[in-house]
């Protein structure tokens, strides 16, 4: 998945949050199972603690063999990390009574800090000899005057470690497993979940390309709103476009013929002064008015959505045409053009301005006229058809090919025509996106370049 793209914030999101939920649900369940192993630990230390506080309170009961109750062999065996001890407090040198396990040593008193329990039990950690980390449980008892004694029983910590490590260890393994069977999870609703935006979005770009027309297609109801209202969108766009047809073409009738009037009746006048300073004013503004009236209709055009054409038919048909057209001269017209490729765009523009370039080059060509059109790719995203007229006329000079670009501007009179083809096409390419250059053509005369959007 992209960086950018929808799918992979959400994916990045969701195995965010999924992997925080499951550290803190890790920490949790470690920190209350810890506490579990530890009170089970405790009740067996309290076993213990409790059968050596029968013991001190009985003390006539074989005394010298005290403790008569503790069995657990452990307290027999050199710093296994398993110690009991009873320390009498209120004598002036305390008397101290110890399991064998403690080897001469003595075990540490929990910190006076430690809260005592309802029972008078306190426990906590300590560490014991050899650095052993020992969970004690002690209990001050009062036997009047018996003495005060002080009864501690501590057990090796290491087994609270070795248990608490081994959950956590099948605790990261479920957890982990759970974690990818969550993100792949995700993953997959994320893709099933987008895969209707996945749908318009290619059908968008069908429709622009040309291969379609409207969004097709069952939608979820969370968009079929959206694909409704860009149906109606395309709809409007549309009827926009044929209205300005209209339009424009209703205007282009309405201006024409009082101009023309007008334009008679001044050529019958010529002697008069007024008669020629209005045939001068209105040939201005019957350019004026071809010119605003093209540029209207060539935007209008250019706005339709999913427009394409094959440029093979057009070329050749208009290749045929020239030559009808052009029967008078000795004409040799060579064609260059890929079966395959298509121009993004309505087919009477692909026509008007292929045709202006090659009937400019007819008028203009001494016998050879030569149309190429190849395809490539001017950008990682932008594919475009590149189509070349040349003629073996007497060519341009490079301030000539910028006067002919201009609307209206012809450098020979006798040539037929109204001096708005070249500027039509330049215009109408711009619309496109795409340029007409003039240059030298290697066959002695013009050659233009046009260069337009392909699919």
């Amino acid at each position: 998945m992209r960086a950018n793209s929808l799918a992979f914030r959400l994916f990045l999101s969701a195995t965010l949050l999924t992997v925080v939920i499951l550290v803190i649900a890790g920490f949790v369940l470690s920190s209350v199972y810890r506490q579990a192993v530890e009170r089970a630990f405790d009740g067996r230390l309290g076993v213990y603690l409790r059968t050596l506080v029968a013991d001190v309170a009985t003390p006539e009961e074989a005394a010298e063999k005290f403790p008569q109750s503790v069995s657990e062999p452990l307290f027999e065996l050199p710093l296994s990390g398993w110690y009991w001890q009873v320390t009498r407090l209120d004598s002036g040198r305390p008397e101290v009574r110890a399991s064998r396990s403690l080897w001469d040593g003595g075990l540490p008193r929990l910190s006076t800090s430690i809260p005592t329990s309802a029972t008078g039990i306190r426990q906590g950690y300590v560490n014991g000899p050899e650095e052993q980390k020992l969970r004690v449980v002690e209990r001050n008892i009062e036997l009047g005057e018996e003495g005060n004694f002080l009864v501690a029983v501590a057990g090796d910590a290491a087994e609270i470690e070795e248990e608490t490590r081994a959950f956590d260890r099948a605790l990261q393994t479920t957890f982990g497993i759970l974690a990818l069977v969550l993100l792949l999870s995700t993953l997959f609703q994320v893709r099933f979940g987008l895969a209707p935006l996945k749908r318009i979005s290619a059908q968008l770009a069908a429709i622009r390309a040309g291969r379609a027309e409207r969004l097709e297609g069952k939608f979820p109801v969370e968009i079929a709103s959206l694909a409704g209202e860009t149906n109606a969108l395309i709809d409007a766009n549309r009827e926009i476009v044929e209205r300005a047809r209209t339009h424009v073409g209703n205007l282009a009738h309405a201006l024409k013929t009082p101009i023309s009037v007008m334009m008679n009746e001044a050529s019958a006048r010529s002697e008069d002064p007024l008669a020629a300073k209005v045939l001068e004013q209105t040939d201005i503004m019957r350019h004026q008015v071809a010119r605003h009236l093209e540029r209207a209709r060539l935007a209008a055009r250019v706005t339709v959505v999913g427009s394409v054409t094959d440029v093979y038919p057009v070329v050749h048909a208009l290749a045929r045409t020239m030559e009808k057209t052009h029967h008078d001269k000795p004409l040799s017209i060579r064609i260059d053009v890929p079966e395959q490729g298509r121009f993004r765009g309505e087919r009477q523009d692909l026509e008007e301005m292929v045709g202006n370039l090659v009937d400019n080059a007819c008028k203009w060509a001494q016998s050879r006229v030569s149309i190429e059109v190849s395809y490539e790719w001017t950008e990682p995203v932008r594919h475009m058809v590149r189509i070349v007229v040349d003629d073996d006329g007497r060519g341009l000079t490079p301030s000539e090919r910028e006067q002919v670009a201009q609307r209206g501007r012809r450098l020979d009179e006798t040539k037929p025509g109204s001096g708005l083809g070249l500027s039509i096409v330049v215009e109408l390419a711009a619309l496109y996106g795409g340029s007409l250059t003039l240059g030298a053509a290697p066959i002695g005369g013009l050659r233009a370049e046009l260069l337009l959007p392909a699919t």
